[in-house]
Order: C-alpha cells, then sequence, then structure tokens
C-alpha cells in the first residue's frame, strides 16, 4: 500500500499533499512513512544538514517515520545539485532506503523531486526512479494557466514509459476561483482517463494545524482510489 508522490512541476505543493495524506493515514492508525529520496536545497541546522521538506511533515506529527538518502544543498535538479556538492549518486542506495522505510511501515509515500523528467544522476530521470521502485505514481497539478498542458503531457510521459498513473490531486484550489480555475477539473475528465482523486483548496500556512489538514483531505480525497483498496476505517467515519 505505497505510492510515489510526483508532479507537472517544481513548487506545486507535493510536500503540502504528501503531509496531508501521511496525516490521514497515521491518524487512522496505520504506521505511515515518508521517504523523500532526494532532497534538494537541504538546510544546516546545528551543524548538521536537514531536509526541509521531511521536517515540515514533522511539524504536524512526530511519530510519521521519515527518511532521504541525498540531502544536497543547492535547490536544483538532484544530478546538478550532486554535481554542486561532489557527492555521487547510487541509486542501489535508494532502492536499500526504500526498503528500510517501507518494511517497517504499513503505507509508505516516496516524494520526487519537480516532474517526470527531471535528472537524478547520469541516464537516470524521475521516471525511471519510480519504475525502479514499481510503484503507483499521483500527480499532484496546479489549477492555474497552463496545468491542462503541463498535466496532459505528463500524463503522456508516463504512460509511455508504462507507470501506473493511480491519479491526479488539484492543490492550491484558490478560495475564490476563476474561470480558469473551475474548469480545470472537466477538461482534464474530458481529454485523459485518468482518476481526479480530489481537490484540495488553498491553505494559509500560518493556519494550517494537523487537525484541520486530516479533516480537509479526507473530506476532499479519495483514499480508496488513492490506495486501491477498501479503507474499513473511513467506512467506520461515515465519509463513504
Amino acid at each position: 500500500m505505497n505510492i510515489f508522490i510526483s508532479a507537472t512541476d517544481t513548487d506545486v505543493g507535493k510536500t503540502f499533499v504528501t503531509a496531508g495524506i501521511s496525516l490521514v493515514m497515521q491518524s487512522l492508525g496505520y504506521k505511515t512513512g515518508v521517504f523523500k529520496p532526494f532532497q534538494s536545497g537541504a538546510e544546516d541546522k546545528n551543524g548538521f544538514l536537514i531536509a526541509p521538506d521531511l521536517a515540515y511533515i514533522k511539524r504536524f506529527d512526530t511519530s510519521i517515520s521519515i527518511l532521504s538518502s541525498y540531502l544536497l544543498r543547492t535547490p536544483c535538479s538532484p544530478e546538478l545539485a550532486a554535481e554542486i556538492d561532489n557527492c555521487k549518486i547510487q541509486i542501489a542506495k535508494v532502492a536499500e532506503d526504500y526498503k528500510m522505510i517501507s518494511s517497517n511501515c504499513d503505507f509508505t509515500i516516496t516524494e520526487g523531486a519537480g516532474g517526470l523528467m527531471v535528472p537524478l544522476c547520469k541516464g537516470f530521470l524521475i521516471k525511471d526512479l519510480i519504475k525502479f521502485l514499481k510503484l503507483p505514481v499521483v500527480f499532484v497539478i496546479r489549477p492555474d494557466l497552463g496545468t491542462i498542458n503541463h498535466t496532459l503531457l505528463t500524463i503522456e510521459t508516463a504512460k509511455a514509459f508504462g507507470l501506473n498513473i493511480r491519479g491526479i490531486i488539484i492543490n492550491k484550489m484558490p478560495q475564490k476561483p476563476d474561470i480558469v480555475c473551475k474548469t480545470v477539473p472537466r477538461f482534464l475528465q474530458e481529454y485523459s482517463d485518468v482518476n481526479l482523486l480530489g481537490i484540495v483548496d488553498e491553505f494559509e500556512q500560518r493556519n494550517i494545524t494537523a487537525g484541520n489538514l486530516i479533516a480537509h483531505f479526507l473530506e476532499r480525497i479519495d483514499f480508496e482510489i488513492l490506495l486501491n483498496e477498501k479503507i474499513p476505517k473511513i467506512h467506520s467515519l461515515g465519509l463513504k
């Protein structure tokens, strides 16, 4: 019961969506892990490098397991960041780390970097990592101008490479959406056969709590399609 979170671009909100999904699963009693194989833009804290994306998730629930294989200082593609840091990336290490965290959890989210075509190391892209780990992929997208094109191109690339697409989550839907934002869900359903798993509102970060994230994601995301199985605890809450 594991998934890979990718996106159409950078800064789409993969980490926010990862946080929401992981909080829900942990709250339902599933031991949950978040694996960030490559963290570009790692930050120095008390003499140690940390992954800000994973720290964001821990901020809401310290019981969620986290792991990153490579902490890279420069906020760019992992391949370039590794060159700058004089670090040699080994996919075998990523595989070992994934096996370690997933074997200790009921549910693990692996969060990518940017979109499918982001370089990780020579000749190896995000799409290759998804296929290597044999994970179904969920795409996080924005509901703004250009999204239809970016999303449909991403879907076609994923299909051509033989990836298992679990669905799409629209993130950062404005409280007062314009005509473009309003019609994104309809056009995606018209022009693709991929599941629309849900629509997540735009949040002000300062107002976010674990409780309101859990409530919002339970209401807005179809977890049974996301996980491809029936979740009895969701039914017990009267949400299905």
